[in-house]
């Protein structure tokens, strides 16, 4: 049994709308699918959940209660009392606080996350720890970096290709993060801060989460004569959109290693990379895996997205979940 088929058999043998930890201690308890050794049952279910609704699955529906969600089979509609789940959701609504934003590094982990799901390790670069208080430097930092390992499933075709050029093994991504671009001058400056801070790249991204539609074709225009891909950032990293692709460049080294100088959080990205790159073979997990746990962390769940844009105060709505 799949764990899709035992989430089904749960919520037609359980009564009403239940959450995912619910749905999850009735899997288990019933033996309904056996999780192994995974840690977090939790929140595979609760991931399986989010991609079910996503998708459009006919066969289940939700309802918001209070900061999560409570899931019910469409066929058992009508025996789920929607009214009174609304009802208890009401005064919850009128405490939310709309006087307060989320500042811009608050959409690094929103980032992060949607970086992950493409097989992306991302790591923020925090200006004030370089080793330079120049100011003129800030076009010189990128907000976040990347690295997109290629993973080849034959050990030969693994091997060949290291051999003829390690370059090819990996791409590094540069991306500079703006909240919101509303006019035709703060798209300039947000583009051509983009461009100054990715020139040592292979692949540079301007990303914002608020773009005025009115700016497509300013950002084709921009993108077609300097290369720089554009992301629309969504509250659900999951449904962030790259705009506009960027276009690729050989790695500039003396730009890395002015970078490297610059900032600790850099020159250790870096390293982590080149130490991945240089591992022999039964090292290349563990090493992987020292590389994740120095970039940054992402979100799992729809519930730790929503919570998480809750207390930053980033706009979320009912749909992107």
């Amino acid at each position: 049994m799949t764990i899709k088929e035992a989430i089904f058999i749960a919520l037609k043998e359980l009564e009403g709308a239940r959450n995912y930890t619910d749905i999850t201690n009735h899997i288990i308890s019933n033996k309904h699918y056996d999780f192994g050794e995974a840690k977090t049952p939790h929140h595979t279910v609760s991931a399986q959940l989010g991609d079910l609704i996503r998708l459009g699955d006919t066969r289940i529906k939700r309802v918001k209660k209070g900061n999560g969600y409570f899931y019910y089979l469409t066929s058992k509609e009508q025996d789920v009392n929607i009214e009174d789940i609304l009802s208890e959701n009401k005064p919850e609504k009128t405490q939310v606080k709309t006087n307060k934003s989320f500042h811009e590094r608050d959409l690094h982990l929103l980032l992060s996350t949607y970086l992950k799901s493409s097989d992306t390790y991302s790591k923020t670069i925090f200006h004030e720890q370089s080793y330079t208080k120049d100011s003129n430097q800030i076009w010189t930092h990128p907000d976040m970096v990347g690295v997109k390992l290629l993973k080849l499933q034959s050990k030969s075709s693994q091997n060949f290709l290291k051999s003829i050029n390690k370059i090819d093994t990996f791409k590094l991504s540069s991306y500079e993060i703006k909240k919101e671009i509303n006019s035709d001058s703060e798209l300039k400056k947000a583009f051509f801060q983009a461009v100054s801070n990715s020139s040592w790249a292979n692949f540079g991204y301007l990303v914002s989460f608020e773009i005025n539609d009115t700016l497509y074709d300013e950002m084709y225009r921009l993108n077609q004569s300097f290369g720089i891909g554009i992301i629309k950032l969504n509250a659900n990293p999951y449904q962030s959109k790259v705009l506009f692709n960027a276009a690729y460049r050989d790695l500039d080294f003396k730009t890395i290693d002015k970078l490297c100088k610059l900032n600790k959080d850099f020159e250790k990205f870096i390293e982590q990379v080149e130490k991945l790159l240089t591992a022999a073979d039964k090292y290349q997990k563990s090493t992987e895996k020292e590389l994740e746990e120095f970039c940054d962390e992402y979100l799992i769940t729809d519930s730790d997205i929503e919570h998480y844009c809750n207390e930053k105060n980033i706009p979320l709505n009912e749909e992107d979940l």
